[in-house]
């Protein structure tokens, strides 16, 4: 059973991050330089938040509010979950179909060392499963 510190070594730990008095207008660059869905919001080394493109485009026109004059840490989700490096692939899964969770960071020691999508797990996992059905398909043709 992979875990995510085992994922991470595969994925890279790339972290995107930006400051919580950065304006959304500069998140949104920044999202899309990087092609990424997500920054983590970090203020002297500690996450503080989470500003998603779901957080963009339910919070900003509902507030009645401009991207070039809000900043991220108006809209951002104060909120995150986290997990180790220890932690299964199912877990994680798990936790972020529960919480409706796109973006996961991984905290080892009280220190971001990563971070994972949904999609970096179903990727992960159907890995697994191609393996374990490999290895069955090796053992029942005799060739294990």
């Amino acid at each position: 059973m992979t875990n995510i510190g085992q994922l991470l070594k595969t994925k890279g730990n790339e972290i995107w991050s930006i400051a919580p008095q950065a304006t959304i207008y500069e998140a949104l660059q920044v999202m899309s330089e990087k092609d990424v869905g997500a920054l983590l919001v970090v203020h002297k080394g500690d996450v503080v938040g989470i500003f998603s493109e779901r957080d963009y485009a339910r919070k900003l026109i509902l507030k009645g509010k401009f991207s070039k004059d809000t900043s991220v840490e108006e809209l951002m989700t104060r909120k995150v979950l986290y997990v180790g490096p220890e932690s299964t692939i199912e877990d994680c899964m798990a936790l972020m179909t529960a919480k409706s969770v796109r973006h996961l960071p991984i905290l080892k020691d009280e220190r971001l060392i990563g971070i994972v999508t949904l999609g970096d797990v179903v990727k992960q996992i159907i890995s697994d499963q191609e393996f374990t059905i490999h290895q069955l398909e090796n053992y029942i043709s005799g060739s294990y």
